[in-house]
């Protein structure tokens, strides 16, 4: 208990040091970089999926089919939207070279708030208060959660055994989501909440696999387990992806994109204190801060996922005023308008 005005001093200690780093010059514009091409990746790579679904009459919702997976291929938004996904982390990375993972991380985060307004803007569904107060949870929980990490988190050399014990984690959490993925792939109430949260824990491990890797590279521990860390970053991504498409035709883009910017660095996290031996010097408190700020990230995922306003409006559960426009009285001609507006953009998309 005495210690804790010590611990206090120290992070305020650190806090100030992050601020005098002149690399914040160049980390903070790359980051906020980052967030706006993911959230622009994910507006076309959900854009193209719709497209695919539409055009081979067939949902993806329940997981996507072979064939739609090479039409998306095919589909210009889609692959527009793969570009800027892959600026997107070519932008994170190097913002993480040059600031540190304190103020990168949680700015990462804004990807989620800008995806939300422009789906907003796009489909003509507005933010309800209680969506606006799951990305505010959303947003607020990885930012603590992320921050303690930051702080008090300690790197040390990754040992074989730890490598193999998190491949070994990595494939049991895999063969459970994929059963679970079998279980749940008809029940339309809950598997747009299960490809987010699967997709962001997969991709956790992912993160967790490149910077292994990296580090091996590094120290010249380039053997066979090296390759397998490879081999399974390969199939973590290739699963991940999957999750993260089906999500796009099971609810909106900024859905995804909460699992991504919430889970994901979370479960990197998680990795990292309980395997790698991250944790030593984290107090406390420090591990209080990470159950409550985690479990109000998650608490956001979960009440977007269930009060999200399109899946609300398409599930016909509540009637929710489409557009800008729509005073009382015009509300139901302002919604027909912008459904209007909405096909109109589909079938203009034809040849996208």
């Amino acid at each position: 208990m005495w210690a804790v005005p010590s611990s206090i001093q120290d992070v305020s200690e650190q806090l100030t040091g992050v601020f005098d780093n002149p690399g914040l010059l160049l980390g903070i514009p790359l980051a906020l970089a980052g967030a706006v091409f993911m959230s622009f990746g994910a507006q076309y790579q959900h854009r193209g999926v719709t497209k695919v679904e539409h055009l081979s009459g067939a949902k993806g919702s329940s997981g996507l089919s072979l064939q739609q997976l090479g039409r998306l291929l095919t589909r210009p938004s889609w692959v527009i939207g793969t570009v800027m996904l892959a600026l997107a982390i070519v932008c994170q990375l190097g913002a993480l070279s040059v600031a540190p993972l304190i103020v990168v991380q949680p700015l990462g985060a804004i990807s989620l708030v800008i995806t939300t307004l422009l789906n907003a803007r796009i489909s003509g569904h507005s933010p309800t208060g209680r969506s606006i107060a799951a990305i505010v949870a959303c947003v607020g929980g990885i930012f603590m959660f992320v921050t303690v990490a930051a702080l008090f988190g300690t790197e040390s050399p990754i040992g074989g055994t730890q490598v193999i014990t998190v491949l070994i984690v990595m494939a049991v959490v895999a063969a459970l989501l994929v059963a679970l993925w079998l279980m749940v792939r008809q029940r339309r109430q809950i598997r747009a909440l299960f490809y987010v949260l699967a997709a962001g824990v997969i991709y956790g491990f992912v993160a967790t696999l490149a910077k292994t890797v990296i580090k091996r590279i590094q120290t010249g521990d380039f053997d066979w387990l090296t390759i397998l860390c490879l081999v399974a970053l390969i199939a973590g991504t290739a699963l991940g992806a999957y999750f993260v498409q089906t999500a796009y035709s099971s609810g909106p883009p900024d859905l995804a994109i909460a699992g991504l910017t919430v889970v994901d660095p979370m479960v990197a996290v998680l990795i990292g204190l309980l395997v790698l031996g991250e944790g030593v010097a984290v107090p406390l408190w420090g591990y209080i801060v990470f159950v409550v700020a985690g479990a109000v990230a998650v608490w956001g995922v979960i009440s977007l996922a269930l009060y999200h306003p399109q899946v609300l409006s398409e599930s016909q559960e509540l009637h929710i005023a489409r557009g800008s426009g729509g005073a009382s009285g015009g509300g139901a001609s302002s919604g027909g308008m912008a459904e209007d507006g909405a096909a109109g953009s589909a079938d203009e998309d034809t040849d996208r």
